[in-house]
């Protein structure tokens, strides 16, 4: 069989193969610690179960509008009022998708001719350049290590040709945490602005915030951006609904038609009773947001204490999201159990068959010589898991 230069040039996504390898295992009878998947551990709020079985006894079980229910648009539009102070007219302006990950596919459909360059900040989510290239776009990196994981506007600038269209934000951050800050996202409104960009604003963690952080709508911030702005949200980490597969996406009314047309094409509506959790959600699960807010702070901050005892390694202190980037690059070129490790995927590969610890390298999201650790975990599951990483890098030779 003979495949399109799309599918060949195409790379597996790092943090499900992850995922799946550790899940295999477990069934195996591995004591197997997965901190790969970004996906809470908490059941769904109740307030979305209820829904959801209200709406299979009413026998919503059929086609739905292909952009979601009037209900489930109507309550997102309702959210970003009281949240962020933003109107958008739900029946226009909202369009609700099987995930926020084919929302952001297909903004990227409806914006992306072949040779077309956006911008993506790494270390960025492994699905980002992936999604540009089965686009025929040409996605554009800059390299944020150096600036403390958040972009410089001077290397935006220099990155800007003709063929640039338009650029991806993610913040809060996966896989490192950061929460952008108001003066470097009006820093980065300003070049939108001046080089006539659009922006995919990918807010998936914008209730995952902490130590006093503050998640900041670009919108809200700058409102001269609304028409150029596709905001990215979604039910699964809030709300802990992973497995529904429900995001949403807002943005002024000529694109988001565009972009529904290529999703009735596409995928169809999202589930219908997935549809009815995500109306029970927003409008009775805030309470269950803030409980679980509060076990992943803990959580974030036990991890944090414990990776600080180890040695070799360091790491920016996450302020969103559930996620710590550790810098491993000490380690490598080093041995383990007679192994050389030359690289983060090799240790990652080390620390699963010998340590039954699952971790995703660096390299998956653009940056090599790091490894992300989701404490989307329990407590117990933390503290095992980052025992036996410290017990690897201390073995190290």
């Amino acid at each position: 069989m003979k495949f399109s230069t799309r599918a060949k040039n195409m790379e597996a996504s790092a943090t499900l193969a992850i995922s799946g390898k550790a899940k295999a295992m477990k069934r195996e009878g591995k004591p197997v610690i997965s901190f790969g998947a970004g996906e809470p551990d908490f059941t769904s709020p109740k307030a979305a179960l209820d829904a959801a079985k209200d709406a299979i006894v009413r026998g919503e079980t059929h086609y739905t509008p292909a952009t979601g229910i009037p209900e489930l648009k109507e309550e997102v539009a309702k959210y970003y009022e009281r949240r962020f102070g933003l109107k958008y007219k739900f029946n226009k302006e909202v369009i609700i998708g099987s995930g926020a990950k084919p929302l952001i596919y297909e903004t990227l459909g409806c914006l992306v001719d072949p040779g077309d360059e956006v911008l993506v900040f790494a270390p960025a989510w492994v699905s980002y350049v992936e999604q540009i290239k089965l686009c025929d776009g040409k996605p554009v990196i800059i390299d944020t290590t150096k600036s403390g994981f958040l972009p410089d506007p001077s290397a935006i600038e220099a990155s800007i040709t003709s063929n640039t269209k338009g650029m991806l934000i993610n913040t809060p951050s996966n896989p490192v945490g950061v929460v952008y800050p108001e003066d470097g996202l009006s820093k980065i409104a300003d070049i939108a602005i001046k080089h006539d960009l659009w922006i995919i604003y990918d807010e998936i963690y914008e209730r995952l915030v902490y130590d006093g952080q503050e998640h900041i709508n670009i919108v809200s911030l700058r409102p001269e951006l609304r028409d150029r702005t596709i905001l990215i949200n979604g039910a699964s980490k809030a709300f802990a609904m992973t497995g529904w597969r429900i995001g949403y996406a807002l943005g002024p009314e000529e694109a988001m038609g565009k972009i529904g047309d290529f999703q009735g094409h596409l995928t169809s509506n999202p589930s219908s009773i997935a549809q009815w959790a995500a109306v029970g959600a927003l409008r009775g699960a805030d309470e269950d947001v803030k409980r679980m807010h509060g076990a992943f702070d803990e959580r974030r901050r036990k991890m944090i204490s414990l990776l600080k005892e180890i040695p070799d390694i360091s790491f920016v202190e996450p302020k969103g999201a559930f996620y710590v980037f550790v810098d491993i690059r000490n380690c490598l070129g080093k041995t383990y159990e007679g192994k050389i490790i030359d690289s983060d995927i090799k240790f990652c590969e080390l620390a699963l068959e010998n340590k039954y610890i699952a971790i995703v390298p660096g390299s998956a999201f653009l940056t090599s010589g790091f490894v992300r650790f989701s404490y989307a975990n329990s407590m117990e599951e933390i503290e095992e898991g980052i025992k036996r990483f410290k017990e690897m890098v201390e073995a190290l030779k």
